[in-house]
C-alpha cells in the first residue's frame, strides 16, 4: 500500500512538472530572458552574497533587463539607466506598489510603513506628511542648529583626540563609529528631540541609544532576501534559519523602545515641558496618526537615515584617503570659498561643486542601497520592449548601473570630475536616491547631513592614511553595503583652524 502511493505522488509530480513544462512553452508573452532554472525553487540556487554583484553577472551574460524566478515570485532585474528610467517615468505609477514581505509584515506593522505600504492613499498620507511636515526645505531649514551642533561635537571629540596625541600631533582614530554617532543623533534629535549619544547624555539614553543601534542592524540583516518569502508552502512548516523567530523577537524589542519614546513625549507635551524644536513625533500625533503608524514611521526614518548618511562619509573619506590630490585640490576650493576662520555651512553648499562632486562620485562608486528598495507591478506592462506581468517583482540594480562601462568612461576609479554639471537624477545614470513617485524622500537631509559633515572635517583635520597601504574598499555584507572593516586615519587638526574654529568648539 506504501510503494501505491509513492508511485501515485511520483507519477503527480512529474505530470504536475510536465504541465509547468508546456504552460511555459505555449506562454506567447515576449518576456525578458531568463537562465535556466529548476523546478519550484526558480534561480534561487543562483542567487550569492553580495546579490548586487550576482545580479550584475547575470545581466552581463544575459541582457540588462532580465527575467528570473524566486521560487513562486517572478522577478524583473533592470541593470540598464534608459530601462530604469522608463521604470521610474513611464511606468512610475504601474511600478509603484511593494512586494509583500515577511520582514515588513512583522518587523514594519504590517507592512504599513512608507517603506513597505503598497501605493494608496495610506501611502500617500505618509508621503504628504514627510514631504511638507517633516523634511520640507523650511522644515529641514528649521533643524539647521541640530546638524550644525552635532557636527561641532564629532569636530571637538576629535580635537581631543588629536590635542592627546604625541609627537607630531597625529591620532589614529575610529571613524566609523563617530559617523554613526553623528547621523544617529540629528536624527533622533528631529524625531524625538533628544540626542543620545555623547557627554551630556545621561547612562539610561546611552544605553537605548546601543540598544537601538543593535536593533537597527538585525532588522537590517533581517530585511534581506528571506526563503520564506519565495516559498510560502514551506514557511509553515519550516522556520529557515530561525529567521522568523528572530524578526518576532526583533520586532517586539523595536516596539517596546518606540511606544517608550512616544509615550515620554507625549508626557512632556502633557506637562507642558519645552522641546528643542517641534518633532516629527509631536507633528504625526497633532495629525491624529495611531501609535503604530507613529512607530513604524519612526523606525523607518532611523533605519533609512543613520547608517547610509554615515556609510557615505566614511566612503568618501576612505577614498580621499587613497586620492591625497583629490582632497588637496577639495582643501583647496573650501579655503578659497569658506576661508579659515568659520565653518562651510549649508547656505554654502551649492558654492563648493568640487566637493559635491566628491560625494556624487562616493554615490556612484558604493551606493548606500546597491539594490532600489523592491518594486512591484499593479499590472501588465512593458519594460525595455519586453512583457513585466502584473504581480511581478522589479529589482533595480543601482550598483551596476553606476559602473557600467557602457554608461561610464573606467568606471571603477574615482574620477569625481565625472560628476562636475550633473543635475537631477541624471537620466537613471546616477541612482543613489531612487527615481519617480516612491524615491526617498529623504535626500535632501542626506546630502545636508553628508556635505557638512565631509566639508567640516576636511576644513579642520590634516589627514592620513595608518600605514602605507590604501585604505581597504572592501564591500561588507548589509542592505546599505558599508566598508568590511571600519574606516581608521591619522588626524591632526590644521594649525590656521585651532584659534578660531576650533579652539572656540
Amino acid at each position: 500500500m506504501e510503494d501505491a502511493w509513492v508511485y501515485i505522488l511520483s507519477a503527480t509530480s512529474v505530470l504536475f512538472l510536465l504541465f509547468l513544462f508546456i504552460l511555459q512553452r505555449s506562454d506567447k508573452r515576449n518576456l525578458p530572458p531568463s537562465p535556466p532554472s529548476l523546478p519550484i525553487i526558480g534561480h534561487l540556487l543562483l542567487i550569492k552574497e553580495p546579490v548586487h554583484r550576482t545580479l550584475q553577472s547575470l545581466s552581463h551574460r544575459y541582457g540588462p533587463v532580465l527575467s528570473l524566478s524566486f521560487g513562486s515570485r517572478p522577478v524583473v532585474v533592470i541593470s540598464s539607466p534608459s530601462a530604469a528610467e522608463e521604470c521610474f517615468t513611464t511606468n512610475d505609477l504601474v511600478l509603484a506598489n511593494r512586494p509583500r514581505m515577511l520582514a515588513g509584515h512583522i518587523m514594519g506593522y504590517g507592512n504599513t510603513t512608507m517603506g513597505t505600504a503598497h501605493y494608496g492613499p495610506h501611502w500617500r498620507n505618509l508621503r504628504r506628511l514627510t514631504a511638507l511636515e517633516i523634511l520640507s526645505p523650511h522644515r529641514l531649514a528649521g533643524s539647521l542648529a541640530v546638524r550644525q551642533e552635532e557636527v561641532r561635537l564629532l569636530l571637538r571629540s576629535l580635537y581631543e583626540a588629536a590635542g592627546s596625541a604625541g609627537g607630531g600631533g597625529y591620532a589614529r582614530v575610529e571613524m566609523r563609529s563617530r559617523l554613526q554617532e553623528l547621523s544617529f543623533n540629528i536624527i533622533m534629535r528631529m524625531v524625538s528631540g533628544k540626542r543620545y549619544f555623547g557627554a551630556a547624555v545621561n547612562a539610561g539614553d546611552a544605553e537605548m541609544a546601543g540598544q537601538f543601534r543593535e536593533v537597527i542592524k538585525e532588522t537590517f540583516e533581517l530585511s534581506g532576501t528571506d526563503p520564506g518569502d519565495f516559498l510560502p508552502a514551506l514557511r509553515k512548516v519550516v522556520d529557515f534559519k530561525g529567521r522568523e523567530r528572530r524578526m518576532v523577537d526583533v520586532a517586539k524589542r523595536s516596539d517596546g523602545m518606540l511606544q517608550g519614546m512616544i509615550d515620554e513625549l507625549r508626557s512632556r507635551r502633557d506637562g507642558g515641558q519645552e522641546v528643542e524644536s517641534k518633532t516629527m513625533i509631536d507633528a504625526m500625533l497633532s495629525e491624529g496618526y495611531s501609535d503604530d503608524i507613529i512607530k513604524g514611521h519612526v523606525l523607518t526614518m532611523i533605519s533609512a537615515g543613520t547608517d547610509t548618511s554615515a556609510a557615505t562619509i566614511e566612503w568618501a573619506m576612505s577614498l580621499l584617503l587613497n586620492h591625497p590630490d583629490v582632497m588637496k585640490r577639495a582643501l583647496a576650493e573650501l579655503d578659497h570659498v569658506i576661508g579659515r576662520d568659520r565653518l562651510a555651512d549649508e547656505a554654502d553648499i551649492h558654492k563648493l561643486p568640487r566637493l559635491q562632486s566628491i560625494i556624487n562620485e562616493a554615490l556612484r562608486l558604493f551606493p548606500p542601497a546597491p539594490l532600489l528598495v523592491p518594486h512591484e507591478s499593479a499590472e501588465d506592462c512593458t519594460v525595455g520592449g519586453f512583457d513585466v506581468p502584473r504581480g511581478t517583482m522589479i529589482l533595480v540594480n543601482a550598483w551596476a548601473i553606476q559602473r557600467d562601462p557602457k554608461v561610464w568612461d573606467d568606471p571603477t576609479s574615482f574620477k569625481p570630475e565625472r560628476c562636475e554639471g550633473l543635475e537631477g537624477d541624471h537620466s537613471g545614470r546616477l541612482l543613489p536616491f531612487g527615481m519617480g513617485r516612491r524615491s526617498c524622500p529623504g535626500a535632501g537631509l542626506a546630502n545636508r547631513v553628508v556635505s557638512l559633515g565631509l566639508a567640516a572635517l576636511l576644513q579642520c583635520f590634516e589627514w592620513e592614511r595608518v600605514g602605507e597601504e590604501p585604505v581597504d574598499l572592501s564591500e561588507g555584507t548589509g542592505l546599505t553595503m558599508p566598508k568590511r572593516e571600519p574606516l581608521e586615519a591619522m588626524c591632526k587638526a590644521r594649525e590656521c583652524m585651532i584659534a578660531n574654529v576650533l579652539a572656540q568648539l
